[in-house]
């Protein structure tokens, strides 16, 4: 196995990678912090808003330390109020508005933005499911209602969309699109990228690759997204860069096991990727497997990977990587838990904090792009049973791995990543009460001074 960190000492300029720890910033001065609106699905405890919109309150646990939020929760919007909600408690504890329209939020109930960056984070809630199995979360629509306002103030602001860009390829190229049109600053991703790695390692930039796996498991679309993006953020690191997508294929059952003896994907890269998960499997037994699903890449390039998902039975319960460069196998861990604190949370926080200052993604925002692509085909497939699908649209999704990307250089939670965190309990504290949206839409300009009743 290739060893090596990936992340210098605190303190020190970033490595030859990009990557860099979590020291805390530079010491503020009297100047106001910006200010961010978070815009989200709903708010429970350990939701995505949960776990993200609380750093940019208390701080961000990091193996160092909590670093100190350098930026102002201004406005909440909370599409859905969860039965456990405690998004209201937290508005009520921070003196944060909670507005009852992403207008208001970004305006803060006046005519003109007056933020300075947007969290959306379109995760959980109690929306349909497509034909395919996807959940419609409404990220493009939350995007289509920010990118309305910016383009009114013609002051564009950076926008951060957690997780995939939509469930529909057609929305996310739209979502794309449009803010590079508007020249809106938009990130996007998971915290997988960010968590902690055993060993800390990544592919070498610029070097060939001939074949990559991952393992996931649990929901076939919701953990299949967070397997891609592991997957992405390692080969897109290979020589020539990333070159796009020719096809994508989902089998499912015993089709999967079919396809690794006919040799569609490697049972060796997958016994190595297993042998890296503490306390995990060390081999694959298919017969301890239930609801097995593989998503099968191959790139434009001729890389051929393979996403294996492994079930909700409890088989495994991290992610893991491996790949195969000539004669040498490397392979890793990727570990989630962290305690009470959600600190790969704290991690993505801090980089979802530097894009909001600087306006400059720590990593390609076409990684997402092109997972996005990638998990609506699989999804495709799955629903036509297993059929190969061609991806002419994500043939041209080409670009180079780059960015400062913020994450642990240890390989398990120490420090404030480890400690205890507050946690709101639904209830037990006073909460905040949402403010009305003060126009109706019905209106245009001065009021007439007899106006017309509508009808």
């Amino acid at each position: 196995m290739a060893s090596g960190a990936c992340s210098g000492p605190a303190g020190k300029e970033p490595g030859a990678d990009g990557s860099r720890t979590a020291a805390a910033g530079p010491p503020q001065g009297s100047k106001p912090r910006p200010k961010i609106a978070a815009v989200v699905t709903t708010f429970f405890p350990n939701s995505h808003a949960g776990v993200i919109v609380d750093k940019f309150l208390r701080g961000f646990p990091t193996d160092e330390g909590v670093v100190p939020p350098r930026t102002t929760i201004a406005s909440l919007y909370i599409d859905q109020v969860h039965q456990r909600d405690v998004g209201r408690q937290l508005a009520h504890e921070f003196d944060i508005p909670i507005y009852e329209s992403i207008r208001a939020a970004l305006t803060l109930g006046g005519d003109k933005l007056a933020v300075d960056g947007v969290l959306l984070i379109g995760e959980h809630g109690d929306y349909p499911v497509s034909r395919l199995g996807q959940e419609m979360l409404p990220r493009r629509y939350f995007f289509e209602q920010i990118a309305g306002v910016i383009g009114e103030s013609g002051r564009p602001v950076p926008v951060f969309n957690d997780k995939h860009l939509s469930y529909r390829w057609e929305d996310a190229r739209w979502m794309y699109e449009t803010a590079r049109e508007m020249g809106i600053p938009l990130w996007a991703g998971s915290a997988l990228p960010v968590v902690w790695r055993r060993p800390n390692w990544e592919h070498p930039l610029d070097r060939k690759i001939d074949q990559a796996l991952v393992i996931g498991f649990h929901m076939v679309e919701r953990y299949g997204f967070h397997a891609l993006e592991v997957l992405q953020s390692q080969v897109e690191r290979r020589r020539g860069g990333e070159t796009g997508v020719r096809s994508v294929q989902c089998l499912s059952g015993e089709e999967v096991w079919r396809a690794g003896d006919a040799g569609k994907w490697s049972m060796a890269l997958a016994n190595a990727a297993l042998s890296s998960i503490e306390d995990g499997p060390t081999r694959l037994d298919p017969g301890k497997v239930d609801s097995p699903h593989v998503f099968l890449v191959e790139y434009l390039d001729g890389l051929q990977a393979a996403v294996l998902m492994l079930g909700d039975n409890g088989y495994v319960r991290k992610f893991a990587y491996a790949q195969q460069r000539g004669a040498a196998v490397d392979a890793l861990e990727y570990h989630t838990q962290s305690g009470p604190s959600h600190a790969a949370f704290g991690y993505l926080g801090l980089n979802i904090e530097d894009f909001l200052l600087s306006g400059q993604a720590p990593s390609p925002v076409e990684r997402t792009y092109l997972t996005t692509g990638i998990l609506e085909a699989a999804m495709i497939s799955r629903s036509q049973g297993g059929r190969r699908v061609p991806t002419p649209h994500l043939a041209s999704i080409a670009y180079r791995s780059g960015g400062q990307v913020r994450r642990p250089a240890g390989s398990r939670p120490s420090g404030a990543s480890a400690a205890d965190w507050i946690t709101l309990t639904p209830g037990a504290t006073p909460a905040a009460s949402s403010i009305p949206i003060g126009r109706d839409g019905t209106v245009r300009g001065p009021r007439p001074a007899n106006p017309t009743p509508e009808r």
